[in-house]
């Protein structure tokens, strides 16, 4: 089957040596795929009974911050004499001028956005635009929810997948001033195939995806809780972009447990002064699957705080791609920025990429990143030869554990099945955990 390939998609902004082969990642989409529903929304009538919209609310904020900044770019009455800022705006190199320094592509556009002060045109998402566009079309429309200012309020959503079927979600988040809001999203889909952990995955036959907008208004609380738990027929595409205004915070789990190629992408705007971002991601990759990441943050108001967290088992021939991106951007004095990434590799076939990257242009700030990727020990797999167990039943062990921490922190019943249904497939033993031993362990 043909495939349609989107180019230099969860692309990072600055790239690094093209011969790394890590600064973006093709997504190969089968053709011939049916739009099909498979989506369900759990939510309160009074999420959905809104005439909030994201448009909306960015244009709300664009506003607050041109009426306290005396407007934006020329508008301000104060234009930005810095070099770069200069630099940018000739359109080709001045020679006689030597204190205009030369930008990279990146650099340009990086100083271009920064004088503009636009936060619509500044808005992405992750994976990229091509691929938002292609969801929102799966999706045949976004589906808005809206909290009013103060309220607490939760939401699920569930995109199941079909074999020859493309099936996707838009979703737009508008979180009211001081309000809280728990959002879960579901994206599982089954084969009639599913093989065991070490064999060859098997055809793409279909697609699972969803496509998210978040506007976290001043002082709110943005929970999101995504779980990945297809089999490995399906490609998994989970793009999302986030506004935060003055004092928010936001909070994002990413679960990827299966598929046979996901692909995860966060692009967030720390636009308000003291906003925080934290980004916790559990990642499981067995047979020949891939799990391609991409999160950028960047850190636009004052005193602002971000934390990006790892965590990942690598078995069999799979490969992992994680790029994590801080940016520090000019007037963001006293934030503060941390990535950091745990990885095992628990079998010699597998290929790991990890590039945590820190951009700034202010100088009192901080910015901290690290990975810590190792394989297992030649003297802890002889432990465990000594307590009978082979090579790859301690491969199996560490696959087991980590379903079961995805299955024990499930955010609700639907999702913990769907853990315990890939975990039988791919562990033998897994099966003998059932649903009563795991809602007795949370309790």
């Amino acid at each position: 089957m043909d495939a349609l390939t989107m180019q230099h998609m969860s692309a990072m902004p600055a790239p690094t040596w093209r011969w790394l082969r890590m600064n973006d990642t093709a997504i190969e989409i089968p053709q011939g795929l049916e739009r099909v529903g498979g989506t369900e929304i759990e939510a309160e009538d009074a999420l959905l009974d809104t005439t909030a919209t994201f448009e909306g609310a960015v244009t709300e904020l664009q506003e607050r911050l041109d009426a306290a900044h005396g407007g934006r770019g020329a508008k301000s009455g104060t234009a930005d004499g810095r070099a770069s800022i200069r630099a940018a705006k000739l359109a080709a190199e001045d020679i006689a001028d030597l204190d205009t320094p030369a930008l990279s592509r990146y650099q340009r556009r990086a100083a271009l956005e920064e004088d503009a002060g636009d936060v619509a045109r500044a808005f992405e998402t992750g994976i990229g635009a091509d691929a938002r566009a292609y969801l929102g079309f799966i999706a045949g429309g976004a589906i808005t929810l809206a909290t009013e200012a103060g309220a607490e309020s939760q939401a699920t959503v569930r995109i199941t997948g079909e074999q020859g079927g493309a099936s996707a979600a838009s979703v737009d988040v508008v979180a009211g001033a001081g309000s809280t809001f728990d959002l879960m999203i579901s994206l599982d889909g089954v084969a009639e195939d599913i093989r065991p952990a070490q064999s060859a995955a098997s055809e793409v036959l279909g697609l699972i995806g969803s496509e998210l907008r978040v506007f976290a208004g001043a002082n709110a609380r943005v929970n999101v809780t995504v779980y990945i738990t297809a089999s490995d027929a399906f490609t998994v595409l989970d793009d999302s972009g986030y506004v935060l205004d003055e004092g928010a915070r936001v909070t994002v789990r990413h679960v990827v447990l299966g598929g046979a190629h996901t692909a995860t992408g966060l692009a967030a705007d720390l636009r308000g002064d003291t906003a925080r971002m934290d980004i916790d991601t559990r990642y499981l990759a067995s047979a020949a699957e891939t799990r391609d990441f991409n999160y950028v943050i960047r850190q636009r108001g004052r005193k602002t705080v971000s934390n990006m967290d790892a965590n990942g088992v690598l078995t069999g021939r799979a490969k992992k791609v994680l790029r994590g991106t801080i940016d520090l951007v000019h007037g963001c004095k006293g934030s503060e920025g941390t990535e950091r990434e745990t990885v095992l590799l628990a079998s010699k076939g597998v290929d790991n990429k990890t590039v945590p990257v820190i951009l700034c242009d202010e100088d009192d700030v901080a910015g901290n990143h690290g990975a810590t990727i190792g394989h297992v020990r030649p003297e802890q797999l002889f432990y465990l030869g000594c307590r009978g167990l082979s090579e790859e039943a301690a491969e199996a062990l560490f696959i087991t554990a980590k379903l079961e921490d995805a299955a024990l922190s499930a955010p609700d019943d639907a999702m913990r099945r769907n853990v315990m249904r890939l975990g039988s497939a791919l562990a033998a033993d897994f099966e003998y955990f059932e649903d009563e031993d795991l809602e007795e362990d949370v309790a």
